[in-house]
């Protein structure tokens, strides 16, 4: 006869689930990277190598990319991902904009994400923010979803590729039209005021989108609950948002006293394609942009020798490692023509517009507000307008626009 009163077994541990052939391929890719990246390069290199894997893990469990916050934004008056990227920047300025003025830490020089104010980086923000929309992903977007297994946002990033080899070819000529010298607030204002103004408008952006969800919604959207807690968590995801905003801005501020600069993305795709062409007898070493000293020199050595090419490759594998720790790690091969017709579109806009305006969401705005670069929030304004043309396009490719 059973006893009723008797206590149930303790439940057993429940391990989370993993994709565990994807994680053993990744952890051994990992590892024979820093290797290999500490003998040809250095040891410092080999960290920026594995600060961009933490990256990827970042971006990949907490979701965190520009595109779908800003299109949130826009559709459905939602504003919890711009917040989330406000904070980011926020805490990053904080730190880099004293830095900076000091002009370095640790014996290591330091220099900004700052770049000129002209034609070149209006048009070409726009033409990045229409792009990211029927892209699907931003830079860092583009990147932590193709580590996750996304067919389509492999194609996005193969025309992101070649979008910014054909940037290169054509900058001089865009950096001929009009345009205003490289503005500081650090250097202009001196460090405090820079910071004071910075946090000033990071706020008013963040305060736009509270009213604009009260008044659609009356109040702001609370968080899910996640199902999973603790380890599984941890390991599983989903990520807080706002959690995720203050690990990718001390991931960059780690970047900078590594690197000497901050985090970029989109140089290393200009590299990349550049190389790519050159071996199939594309003359790229003679464009102007490739005779510069520094890209002729990363033209002609090894990618491990550049920062953001290394950091790149770990965003890719920390996203991979991440999907394939939550068992997510699925590619899918279907994909319907329209989609990749946009995704390829928005692949060559991101990559040209991304070249002409000296960077991404991530290089040009994150880093570039974060550095005090005026250019940085002329880049974000530019952006966003073509961002929000890229919505009301996206119904001419089968995907969403306005509607929810």
């Amino acid at each position: 006869m059973t006893d009723l009163s008797a206590s149930p077994p303790a439940p057993a541990l429940a391990w989370p689930k993993l994709d565990r052939g994807p994680v053993l391929v990744v952890l051994a890719m990992f590892v024979l990277g820093a290797v290999a990246i500490a003998q040809i390069v250095d040891a410092r290199q080999a960290v920026l190598f594995a600060i961009g894997g933490l990256l990827g893990a970042t971006l990949y469990h907490a979701s965190f990319g520009f595109t779908g916050g800003w299109r949130r934004l826009v559709v459905e008056k939602r504003g919890a991902a711009v917040r989330a990227q406000m904070l980011m920047v926020a805490i990053a300025a904080v730190v880099f904009i004293p830095l900076l003025a000091q002009g370095s830490a640790f014996g290591q020089p330091l220099a900004g994400a700052v770049a000129p104010v002209g034609v070149s980086v209006l048009v070409g923000a726009a033409m990045f923010g229409l792009g990211m929309q029927l892209g699907g992903g931003c830079g860092s977007g583009t990147l932590f979803t193709v580590g996750g297994g996304s067919a389509r946002m492999l194609v996005t990033l193969v025309f992101f590729i070649v979008g910014a080899v054909l940037g290169t070819a054509h900058l001089p000529w865009w950096l001929a039209r009009p345009s205003l010298p490289t503005i500081s607030l650090g250097t202009a204002l001196g460090a405090p005021a820079a910071v004071a103004v910075t946090l000033a408008g990071l706020a008013a952006v963040a305060g736009i989108t509270v009213l604009i969800e009260r008044r659609s919604h009356g109040a702001l959207e609370r968080p899910s609950t996640p199902k999973t807690q603790g380890l599984s968590r941890l390991l599983q995801g989903p990520w807080p948002l706002l959690g995720a905003a203050v690990a990718l801005a001390l991931l960059n501020i780690a970047t900078l006293l590594i690197a000497g600069h901050p985090w970029s993305i989109t140089y290393g795709f200009g590299l990349w394609g550049a190389k790519a062409a050159q071996a199939v007898g594309v003359p790229v070493a003679g464009w102007e942009f490739w005779t510069w000293p520094a890209q002729a020199l990363a033209l002609n050595r090894s990618v491990l020798f550049d920062v953001t090419s290394v950091m790149n490759f770990g965003i890719l594998l920390g996203a991979a490692l991440a999907a394939g720790l939550a068992g997510k790690f699925a590619p899918k091969a279907k994909l319907p023509l329209l989609s990749a017709l946009a995704a390829a579109i928005g692949g060559v806009l991101m990559g040209y517009g991304a070249r002409l305006s000296f960077g991404c969401n991530i290089g040009a705005l994150f880093s570039g507000i974060a550095s005090g670069s005026l250019h940085g929030w002329v880049w974000f304004a530019a952006a966003f307008v073509g961002s929000f043309a890229g919505v009301a396009l996206r119904p001419l490719f089968g995907m969403d626009g306005f509607k929810k």
